[in-house]
Formats: C-alpha cells, structure tokens, sequence
C-alpha cells in the first residue's frame, strides 16, 4: 500500500474544521510522519492510525504548527512499546528545539528514537527508495523532502513468448540478469521509481522545483492566495497559483495543496486558483483524508504488448 494521509491541514492558526499540520505516508513497509503539528496524536486515532508502525518522523522546520505534536507522538510510541527504533529528522540547527521537545514533560520513556538531523546534503537510503532534504526559503531553518524508488525492471510477456522463457527460467533472468543468450533487457522494460516531495513553508527557490521534479504526489503548501502574494513574499510562502505553478514547470502527476491561511473562508477559492496553472490531478487537502499514490505509469511497450498490437 502507498497512501498518505492527511491529519491537519491548518497554518498558523487552526480553525473548527482544520488542524494544525501532520501528514502519514505509507509506502509499503515504511511509514512516515511529515510535520506532527499539536493535536497529530488525537487526528491519528480520528483516522484509525497507529504508532506502531511508524519507522520515521520528518520535520520540516520547528515552528509550532508543524513540531509541537511531536512530545505527545514520542510518548505514544513509548507507551505502545514501539520494539523498533524511529528515526527522526529534523534541521540541523534545531537540535536545541528537538531536546525540548523530547522531553517536554515527565513520563516513562521507553521510546527507541533515532535522531539524524538533516543538512543541505541529507540523503539516507530506506526501504522505500532515497530520501533526500533540501533547504528551503522561509524565516527559521526549513527543509523539504524528496522519497526516490529505485527504478526497476518490469517482464514483458509478449517478449517473453517470444523468446521461449517460462517457468523457474523467468526467475532466474530475473535474479541472474540473463538466461542462455537471452538478457533481461531483452524481455523486460524499465520500471520507473516512484517519488514523493514534502514542501512546506517556503518562498520560490530553486529547491522547491528540485524537491517536485517528476513527483508522482507532491503535497506542498499553499498559505496564500494571489491576491496576498506580496504578504506571501515577505514571510515565506507560496501562494495556490505559484505552488500549482511548480507542479507544473516540474511534471507533478498528482498535487496535494495544503497549509491554508485562516484568513480565506471559501477554501474552493484555492482550487479555482490552481487550475489556472496546473491541468493535472489536484487535491485540496482536507483533515482525515486519503490520497493513494498514483499507479505506476505504463510504458507504450507495455501497452501495445497488452493490447496485442
């Protein structure tokens, strides 16, 4: 399963029907949580999410809508015995804010964190693929994140026939890279990785279209609209149309806005923004909600193999 889920969706201040931040990716075995603003414990339970399973936990940046949900997650994973270790990762130059943090109050800790705080060149490799931080352009030490799978290989049956393999021969291709004189590549198509970014809190930069860059889902804020983009500016974010415009120069397949201003009471205003700029798929983040990553995109050999043609 690749899912993110979605608990808060709020900037500064959170309102009646939006939390403060806190985004869940599962992606296969590893799980992932972006941002836990205050309150990410409580939207968990809402959304039927566990502790458990969590592997990792990604900080953009320590103001308070986007880390102080952090010492109520450390206690949960210490209550629920989590018996792996979860990584952390955080700006480098907030290891200060971190030990606050984890120890914000008193109680049994038992929990099993891995801190690795995070520079300009931050790339660990996972599970699920690299992941990757850049910095970003905002008031206090920010960062994104960008999730790379490896790109693999996909068999292609009609090459397959063609060539005569069946059965344990088309494990060994796969395991060997060859059969006889028979190549996987001769039988087989590249399967482009899967990438996901995280971009939060930022003026336009560099790095925002360095994180996006042919993401499959790119969950990216979008505080302001344009009609605000010089109040934007001064304190470091993006408005709907600049974010969509990222999504745009950078082939994004799915966008995720999110980060909304209080100060809009028609948050359909954000979409209607976006769509001037980005034709793809759009969604307007909403607390509880469930975005599948996108399938896998099939290559024309594929599809003219699948068709016969």
């Amino acid at each position: 399963m690749r899912e993110l889920t979605i608990l808060g969706t709020a900037s500064q201040v959170p309102t009646r029907h939006r939390n403060h931040n806190g985004y869940q990716l599962r992606w296969d075995d590893e799980v992932i949580l972006f941002d836990p603003g205050e309150g990410t414990q409580r939207q968990m339970l809402l959304a039927g999410l566990a502790v458990s399973p969590l592997t990792r936990i990604c900080i953009t940046h320590f103001h308070g809508d986007h880390s102080l949900g952090l010492p109520g997650i450390i206690q949960r994973i210490s209550l629920d015995k989590v018996p792996h270790p979860v990584r952390v990762h955080f700006p480098a130059g907030g290891h200060e804010y971190f030990g606050r943090l984890r120890h914000a109050t008193s109680f049994y800790d038992v929990a099993d964190l891995a801190p690795e705080p995070v520079g300009p060149d931050f790339c660990v490799q996972t599970p699920a693929g690299l992941l990757t931080a850049l910095p970003l352009h905002h008031s206090i030490e920010t960062y994104g994140y960008r999730l790379v799978e490896p790109d693999g290989r996909r068999m292609v049956p009609a090459l397959l026939a063609a060539y005569g393999i069946s059965g344990p021969v088309v494990g060994r291709l796969q395991r060997t890279g060859k059969a006889g004189r028979v190549t996987l590549d001769d039988v087989s198509v590249v399967r482009p990785g899967q990438r996901f970014a995280f971009i939060m809190d930022t003026g336009l930069c560099d790095n925002v279209f360095a994180l996006a860059e042919g993401a499959d889902l790119l969950v990216i804020e979008s505080t302001f609209l344009a009609e605000d983009a010089e109040m934007a500016a001064q304190v470091g974010h993006l408005t709907a149309g600049q974010a969509a415009s990222v999504a745009r120069q950078a082939g994004v397949r799915t966008l995720v806005l999110t980060h909304f201003s209080q100060r809009y009471a028609d948050s359909e205003r954000f979409l209607d923004e976006a769509r001037t700029e980005f034709d793809g798929d759009i969604v307007l983040a909403e607390d509880l909600m469930r975005v599948p990553v996108p399938p896998r995109l099939v290559s024309t050999h594929e599809r003219a193999s699948a068709t016969g043609n």
